[in-house]
């Protein structure tokens, strides 16, 4: 079929064609927005889950949740490598900017801009985002040098001006596991005083499994500001809407049989769905797609797989952590105790720990409870095992 009508978006954080079984996160998003609307405390979330669910996805639906309300969505992705007091600010100059022009600020709005100079002045020797701030640094305010201090001026500054903009301000924040322990702690501290003072100003997060760890770790009220819902795989029936929906909207459809085995091989991780039912529609001569064309198609997928979503992670890790990983594919798939995997290698769990942790910093595996790991990619075991 005609490659150029094809309607799947298998590319990282692509809205698909339909988004399906994430009914309850939109929705929870949408009362939080509205309760905040309203001056009612509201618990924000962090949605947690395995590489390839859907998580980014999500977030770019909360933004379009928050401008159906009218509020500022802030999108950003942590890395390892950006001082995140500099992202903050920089969000932060975006969002005053959004609310309003510099040159109709009111009282609050122009304060939060001295707040945000001294800001970014304390923790940015450059002072690039003080830059075309036309106000003075605000003495006493975000200044201390301080992380968890300066933020929270800033957050409480930001949420007075937005409070008087009669908006609302959300970040939107990927890749949350990436952010140091100091940096989360000083995140969720300043959320914690807007949350006190009832300023609309909210974070709703994404990030691996080990995040409501982390969290729990740099404040111990994390879990009564935060909900910490997990998404995976998607349930037989919304992976059968989410493969068949798009060709069927294209005037295409696919055998039962053909459905069915696509489903059940990648097992309903969206991504894998997307992969697949991109090379389907692409070897497929014509409608109905049949199980002969998804056969023929599947050595294609795994080989695409196999080049981009697993290898580039597999690259991260040097060989004795390949070693390792090894071991833990031959265990099975789901989580593993860490004697169980140093026995296949011939070692204690106490002489391969600072191998299983590198992974768990590296992001490759995460710990679902004590003494236990799992991968955070969908399926890399059986990518191990076949290659």
């Amino acid at each position: 079929m005609d490659r150029r009508t094809n309607p799947y978006t298998p590319n990282a954080g692509a809205q698909p064609p339909f988004l399906v079984g994430r009914d309850r996160e939109l929705e929870t998003f949408d009362i939080l927005l509205s309760r905040m609307e309203n001056g009612l405390p509201q618990q924000s979330m962090i949605v947690t889950g395995l590489r390839g669910v859907g998580k980014t996805v999500l977030l770019g639906a909360f933004r379009e949740i928050a401008e159906e309300h009218d509020w500022v969505a802030l999108e950003t992705e942590i890395t390892k490598n950006t001082s995140f007091a500099n992202r903050i600010s920089r969000l932060a100059r975006q969002a005053l900017l959004r609310l309003s022009i510099a040159e109709r600020w009111r009282d609050r709005a122009r304060r939060a801009a001295a707040v945000l100079k001294s800001f970014s002045m304390t923790f940015d020797s450059g002072g690039s985002v003080a830059v075309g701030l036309d106000v003075d640094p605000l003495r006493g305010q975000a200044d201390s040098g301080e992380l968890s201090e300066d933020l929270a001026d800033l957050l409480l500054a930001l949420g007075e001006a937005t409070k008087e903009s009669g908006r609302g301000v959300v970040f939107l924040f990927d890749e949350l596991q990436y952010l140091q322990v100091e940096e989360l702690e000083a995140l969720i501290g300043g959320l914690h005083k807007t949350v006190q003072r009832g300023l609309p100003v909210t974070l709703v997060g994404a990030g691996l499994p080990q995040i409501p760890a982390l969290a729990g770790e740099a404040k111990s009220y994390s879990e009564r500001l935060f909900t910490f819902p997990r998404i995976g795989q998607l349930s037989h029936a919304d992976a059968a809407k989410a493969l068949t929906m798009p060709a069927a909207e294209k005037g295409v459809v696919f055998a039962k049989d053909a459905a069915r085995h696509i489903v059940e091989y990648t097992e309903g991780y969206p991504y894998f769905i997307q992969e697949f039912g991109s090379f389907a529609w692409d070897y497929s001569p014509e409608s109905p797609i049949t199980l002969a064309d998804v056969l023929t198609a599947q050595p294609l997928v795994d080989e695409k797989l196999d080049e981009s979503f697993f290898r580039v992670r597999l690259e991260r890790a040097t060989q004795v952590e390949r070693q390792y990983m090894r071991a833990m594919a031959e265990c099975g798939p789901g989580e593993h105790a860490a004697g169980a995997v140093a026995s296949r290698l011939g070692k204690t769990a106490q002489q391969v720990a600072p191998t299983r942790s590198r992974l768990i910093e590296k992001g490759l595996l995460y710990a679902p409870s004590y003494g236990l790991a799992a991968f955070t990619v969908p399926q890399f075991d059986r990518y191990l095992l076949r290659t």
